[in-house]
């Protein structure tokens, strides 16, 4: 909304007032917003959700100072939430289709952590939603998700052709970049995205079943990556500032690749992908990073609150879809390879179960206990140790992605 009344205020004649036509201004000010708010607002929410009680309602899994988190407010995800869609409000173009993609993704994820969290808290069942209402609702995200990103028109790429040719439904931005080795620069509807460590590194999705059936792939894989990191977000939502944690780290790599993607000189310089008008993503998720690290203010060990469903659903899709807009999907295995080990582990834990209770008669275990932090919890390494070296795997991972831009 700012950006609007800068922009007018700018063809006033308003000194400074151009300062918000700059994304990486407009990032700063996101960030600063999202920290704010969730500094500062932070603990009027918590105290909020404390007179209301809504506490965590806590299993006595025989853990170490598991007992001791009952009646800790929970729903603390409203914080995040609140701390990345005001400032992307605030800030963003927001008629842009990413910031639209996005900002939907975030409300509806999160309205089915919240009715998860409102059956849990005010329902006193501990169940929450049922998996399978969860599920469908996950799938409708995924859904709704694809079908943008595959069928409207503002999703383009940046493609070089040769200067003599005609592309259909192509707008030619020659003027907006150098032409080079007898080449024009062209924005097309199309659906490529980025295979990592590979010289010569995009596939179409249109190729693989025909221009009229990429969808075909296409939509299943977007259903799939928002159900799976979402639900492995939810899962590694175990410990004191363990989702909240990986989850900024995993945003600061986000940032630098959205950065890269929506700017043409550097997408050039890298030989990356360019990604028109994807650079207002770059102050969402600095909403995003600046809302987690907020977050972690008070969710860090000893929690005051915890994120419930509300926040660990919310920001797992974040994650998946800002990757698939952004066409690094294929890296997620290895940007976010905590949450899917996390996800993983309980997989294995229960597969392995039920089949060796087929096989023998009783069921065993791969791990003392499943999600993965749990097993490490009944090997006796304090909760703060456990959680400060799973970061310390987020960074390596996030590295690791980050250096895809020039490894191939």
């Amino acid at each position: 909304m700012l950006y609007y009344l800068f922009t007018y205020l700018n063809e006033l004649g308003m000194p400074g007032a151009g300062v918000f036509e700059f994304v990486s201004f407009r990032a700063a000010m996101a960030i600063i917003a999202s920290l704010l708010i969730s500094l500062v607002f932070g603990n009027r929410i918590i105290n909020l959700l404390r007179k209301k009680q809504m506490g965590e309602i806590v299993r006595d899994l025989g853990l170490q100072g598991q007992i001791e988190k009952q009646g800790t407010p929970t729903m603390g995800g409203l914080i995040i939430i609140a701390s990345i869609v005001i400032p992307t409000l605030l800030f963003a173009k927001l008629d842009n289709i990413y910031v639209i993609v996005m900002l939907l993704s975030t409300i509806l994820l999160g309205t089915i952590g919240f009715i998860d969290d409102y059956i849990k808290v005010f329902k006193k069942n501990k169940d929450g939603l049922a998996g399978r209402f969860k599920i469908v609702g996950q799938v409708f995200v995924g859904l709704l998700v694809g079908s943008i990103l595959y069928f409207h028109p503002d999703v383009k790429v940046h493609e070089a052709v040769a200067e003599n040719a005609v592309i259909e439904n192509s707008i030619d931005v020659t003027d907006k970049h150098k032409a080079v080795e007898g080449k024009k620069w062209v924005e097309v509807k199309d659906m490529t995205t980025t295979i990592p460590f590979v010289k010569g590194n995009e596939v179409n999705y249109k190729n693989i079943f025909g221009d009229n059936m990429g969808w075909l792939i296409f939509i299943p894989m977007v259903i799939f990556v928002v159900v799976a990191i979402s639900n492995g977000a939810n899962m590694t939502d175990g410990l004191d500032g363990l989702a909240t944690g990986t989850s900024a780290i995993i945003g600061l790599a986000l940032a630098i690749f959205a950065y890269v993607s929506g700017n043409i000189n550097f997408a050039d310089y890298l030989d990356v992908m360019y990604i028109p008008y994807s650079s207002e993503l770059v102050i969402f998720i600095g909403a995003f990073v600046g809302a987690t690290v907020g977050f972690l203010w008070h969710n860090s060990y000893p929690a005051k609150v915890f994120m419930g469903d509300t926040g660990s659903l919310a920001i797992g899709g974040i994650i998946a879809v800002f990757a698939i807009v952004i066409r690094k999907e294929l890296l997620i295995p290895v940007l976010c390879g905590v949450f899917i080990a996390e996800n993983f582990s309980v997989v294995l834990q229960v597969g392995w179960f039920k089949y060796t209770k087929k096989k023998f008669g009783e069921g065993r275990r791969i791990f003392k206990m499943a999600p993965l932090h749990h097993h490490y919890q009944k090997l006796g390494m304090h909760e703060a140790k456990i959680v400060s070296r799973f970061w310390i795997v987020g960074i390596l991972l996030a590295i690791i992605t980050i250096v895809t831009l020039k490894l191939r």
